[in-house]
């Protein structure tokens, strides 16, 4: 059994989030099969862009102010959820979809892949 401490994993700071990955091909628990994620997305980190990528569950742990727009298109028109913490969200493959809050809010979650490439638009090889 492999174990790891949240608050000890390195903070990976992106546009719009800081992710903490757990499980994955370069994670301190290695898999080539899943990644396993945390993040949390607030204004400290500038907006999030629209993006799409492999099939995800999101689990969201805490939110204030916090919502989901997603969509067939880049404009992530189709539909717009607040989100409490409790609630897990799933993203089908390349479905858009773009997370953002209020002024002072964030966003606490966790994120679930069944693969190891293709997971953020800045990973890419």
């Amino acid at each position: 059994m492999d174990v790891v401490e949240v608050k000890s994993l390195p903070a990976n700071v992106l546009p719009g989030r800081v992710v903490y990955k757990a499980t994955g091909k370069d994670g301190p628990i290695v898999s080539g099969e899943m990644t396993v994620a945390f993040g949390r997305y607030c204004g400290d980190y500038g907006p999030m862009s629209p993006h799409r990528h492999a099939e995800e569950c999101v689990y969201i742990l805490e939110s204030k102010g916090g919502w989901v727009r997603f969509g067939t298109t880049d404009d992530c028109a189709d539909g717009k959820r607040a989100l409490t913490g409790g609630t897990l969200l799933h993203f089908p493959e390349n479905e858009w979809h773009v997370f953002e809050y209020e002024e002072g809010g964030y966003i606490d979650a966790m994120f679930i892949y069944g693969q190891v490439d293709n997971i953020r638009p800045e990973e890419k090889d």
